[in-house]
């Protein structure tokens, strides 16, 4: 994990370069795609859901969520990427599921910069380092 700067603008730019994006995107999918049948189930997908940690920290604390309460918040969120709602995830699914997610944590944040903590491997990280790659270059 660490800690860096982003706006809105970082992540619009991520998304915006269509072919960085997908390449990351994909590899994401490959990488939570354990059997490699180019499909997520919902046991793939959980471990990548956990790791959003949605309701076990509160204002950076950790706390015991309700286990009931967060199992319904991890299956309705699979059903946000399974669009036609087979009970699995392609690639197609996930890629424009996460793009929706980015964008709307772009419009979130706006444009003032924000100090987070990021998973050496996630998307967010990767917006931040194409960034200063091209700040750098």
């Amino acid at each position: 994990m660490s800690v860096e700067i982003l706006d809105g603008a970082t992540i619009m730019s991520f998304l915006q370069d269509e072919e960085a994006f997908s390449v990351l995107v994909g590899n994401r999918f490959a990488y939570l795609d354990a059997d490699h049948d180019g499909l997520l189930s919902y046991a793939e997908m959980l471990k990548e859901l956990q790791s959003l940690r949605v309701f076990e920290t509160h204002f950076g604390v950790d706390v015991e969520p309700d286990p009931d309460e967060l199992a319904r918040v991890y299956e309705s969120l699979f059903i946000q990427f399974d669009h036609n709602l087979n009970g699995t995830v392609d690639l197609e699914e996930f890629k424009k599921e996460t793009k929706q997610m980015m964008l709307a944590m772009a419009d979130g944040m706006g444009f003032l910069p924000v100090q987070m903590v990021l998973e050496e491997d996630s998307l967010l990280k990767k917006a931040v380092e194409r960034e200063c790659n091209k700040v750098s270059a």
